[in-house]
């Protein structure tokens, strides 16, 4: 008579390390599912996050240790930031968009609570004459950093479907994000507010949005624009200050002198890892807004070429899952999420270098903060997760009447039309 044989059940070590290799999509055996951009895409960010904790601790060693008494102070918090950034990265890249899409109405409206809520005397926090914060604690959230993934996924909602949907849906979904922009620029914070609605703009653009809305929306951004300048002094000073710091250069334009300072000392290959001089209490903020600077002191012209590089990589790798995508709604996420990454590291490197006025954006993924760490590896993983679709989806176009009779497809509406 055959043995038999008694399954037991795997032990809790057993899971929790099958859970964690499970994060390494191009080593287990699951990788071979992905698609070859998913694997890039995949490599990439973490390439990138490799670099940007390392930059991050030599810009932000001395300010810690100078104000907080601790030189891994900053670092020490956004490693915390970083393991919640890759739980949320692992189960993203695991989750079809559909349930993705189907959460996002809840979390949007709670993000975009706590923005207004930023002005709320005692739960907003001020720094440096603007309320951009919400504090729990010790913990600081920055909503505006937080609400830019709902945004894309809402966006490509949206727009992806936008015949399909009613007047009252199309109300609706515009009045969000007028109520989002809206937010943010009372906080004040004109540059995230222009980088939201530039990244609305080209997404509503992809989807095919007639150009006469798409001239009459981008001429009101421009007039709000002008006018907020017009009535913040310091948005004036701002604008004069990139035109000519040397005018002022103990005040307005002190701190764009300092990073010029920064990039320039740094020549053809730097001053060596760890030996930036004008993080040594010169350049202001050094480890956020500023943190390019101190790269390109330590890493020279050749180690900002490569990043510069990197992101060139970023944005083709991930224009080709957009482009692959049989959905459109899909496609819209892969352009919004790319846009928000991307753009933001090139404004980021553009105001270090004196090429745009100076402007409060982080650099995605290199700067300080947990709020904006988390949301770009959010956007990372809708990319990835684009990418894992575009070969299994049928192609269904978001104006044909077969898409109302496909349960499957995400080009179902989560408001109620």
């Amino acid at each position: 008579m055959p043995s038999s044989t008694k399954r037991t059940a795997p032990k809790p070590k057993k899971q929790l390390a099958a859970k964690l290799w499970g994060l390494m999509p191009v080593l287990n055996p699951t990788g071979a599912e992905w698609t070859g951009p998913a694997k890039m895409l995949w490599w990439l960010t973490f390439i990138w996050l490799t670099i940007g904790s390392i930059v991050l601790f030599s810009a932000s060693y001395y300010h810690g240790r100078e104000e907080k008494g601790d030189g891994l102070y900053y670092i020490s918090r956004q490693g915390i930031y970083t393991v919640v950034g890759l739980a949320v990265f692992g189960w993203l890249v695991k989750t079809p968009l559909k349930k993705i899409l189907n959460v996002t109405p809840g979390f949007l409206w709670v993000i975009l609570a706590m923005v207004w809520a930023t002005k709320l005397p005692g739960l907003g926090r001020e720094t440096l004459g603007a309320s951009r914060w919400i504090g729990i604690g010790p913990i600081q959230i920055q909503p505006s950093e937080l609400i830019k993934p709902f945004l894309v996924l809402h966006a490509a909602w949206l727009f992806g479907q936008w015949r399909k949907h009613s007047i009252r849906v199309k109300g609706l979904g515009l009045g969000i994000f007028a109520m989002v922009l809206l937010g943010i620029l009372l906080q004040p914070n004109l540059s995230t507010t222009a980088l939201c609605g530039m990244t609305l703009w080209l997404i509503a653009c992809t989807a095919g949005i007639a150009m006469p809305y798409l001239l009459s929306t981008a001429g009101v951004g421009v007039m709000v624009a002008v006018l907020s300048i017009a009535f913040k002094e310091y948005q004036r000073k701002r604008m004069m200050s990139f035109m000519n710091p040397w005018a002022d250069p103990q005040g307005d334009g002190f701190q764009l002198i300092q990073s010029l300072l920064a990039v320039g000392s740094g020549g053809m290959w730097g001053n060596g890892y760890g030996f930036s001089q004008q993080k040594l209490a010169y350049l202001p903020i050094q480890d956020t807004d500023f943190i390019f600077a101190v790269f390109a002191e330590e890493f020279g012209y050749a180690g900002s070429i490569v990043l510069i590089v990197m992101i060139i990589a970023y944005a083709t790798i991930s224009l080709n899952i957009a482009y692959r995508a049989k959905n459109m709604v899909h496609r819209l996420i892969a352009v919004g999420a790319m846009t928000f990454i991307v753009l933001q590291s090139i404004l980021n490197i553009g105001v270090a270098t004196g090429a745009l006025p100076t402007t409060g954006l982080p650099f995605p993924m290199f700067s300080y903060g947990g709020s904006s760490l988390i949301a770009s590896l959010v956007m990372s993983a809708l990319l990835i997760r684009v990418s894992r679709e575009s070969s299994e989806e049928k192609v269904v176009p978001f104006d044909s009447a077969r898409a109302k009779d496909d349960p499957d497809s995400t080009e179902q509406p989560y408001f109620t039309s």
